[in-house]
């Protein structure tokens, strides 16, 4: 986001952190399926994203325009929390889209967090990404983008009914109709990361040969903490292919200590000679 679309959205996220502190965690996630709605009703609606965003009319009648056009349909708090960022300066109507989508995912997560889930959400979204890319065809069925999003989401609610905390499953949904423009991989990494952020940790995806004991796994965390500045969550994937040593990417950073990316390397200044 540009700088005034950020700050238009800070103001609308702070006010649902003080909404989230005070209300039930159904509530809390009742209204990010409110918001969640209602990016999705920008997504499909140009001309709306267009009459919300517009700079020529003051940030008292967009939110007036959002209230007669949502009020009755949404729940009041969704419907306030929106008023509050339709009524801030967004650079481009796409910008106003991500920050409703992105307001939806964060009051999902203020659920899981108040009533203590925040942890097990962030592991289940991990592991259920592990899974979907350790199977072919599974992951072909789910980032089929020619299939709609709600049968994708009826085939990832057989998989995961029962078996996770019900914001996960909503936020695989998320994922599936392609967070902030994502493909389904990158919306569930993209998930797993805001989780850990509101956590106040950072993610460390691992790529190993073989798995970390729960020691090595702890003095790699240390060690990326101190280096971060801030707890760092660790998250393993055992690639056989990688022959050994480890690969360990923290945001853009990308640390290749791979036995396969050094044989990788020696082969191509070999080729260059």
């Amino acid at each position: 986001m540009q700088a005034a679309s950020r700050e238009s959205y800070a103001v609308a996220a702070e006010r649902l952190e003080a909404y989230a502190q005070a209300a039930p965690p159904p509530a809390v996630a009742a209204t990010g399926d409110d918001l969640l709605a209602f990016a999705a009703l920008l997504r499909r609606e140009l001309r709306l994203r267009r009459a919300l965003s517009d700079p020529a009319r003051g940030g008292e009648d967009r939110a007036a325009l959002l209230t007669n056009l949502l009020g009755g349909k949404l729940g009041d708090d969704a419907v306030g929390l929106l008023g509050t960022l339709v009524s801030g300066r967004w650079s481009v109507p796409s910008e106003l889209l991500d920050g409703a989508e992105r307001l939806g995912v964060e009051a999902l997560l203020a659920s899981a967090d108040r009533a203590g889930d925040l942890s097990e959400v962030e592991d289940e979204l991990f592991r259920f990404g592990q899974v979907v890319t350790g199977d072919p065809a599974l992951a072909s069925l789910l980032g089929d983008t020619s299939a709609s999003a709600a049968q994708r989401a009826e085939l990832a609610a057989t998989l995961l009914k029962g078996k996770v905390k019900p914001v996960t499953l909503r936020l695989v949904e998320v994922a599936l109709d392609g967070f902030g423009g994502r493909s389904f991989a990158g919306a569930l990494t993209r998930l797993v990361e805001l989780t850990a952020d509101r956590r106040d940790r950072q993610v460390a995806y691992v790529t190993v040969a073989a798995p970390l004991s729960d020691e090595e796994e702890r003095r790699l965390g240390a060690k990326l903490g101190e280096l971060y500045g801030r707890v760092v969550t660790v998250k393993q994937t055992v690639d056989p292919a990688v022959l050994g040593g480890m690969s360990v990417q923290v945001g853009s950073d990308l640390y290749d200590g791979t036995v396969l990316r050094r044989l990788t390397d020696t082969r191509n200044a070999l080729a260059k000679r």
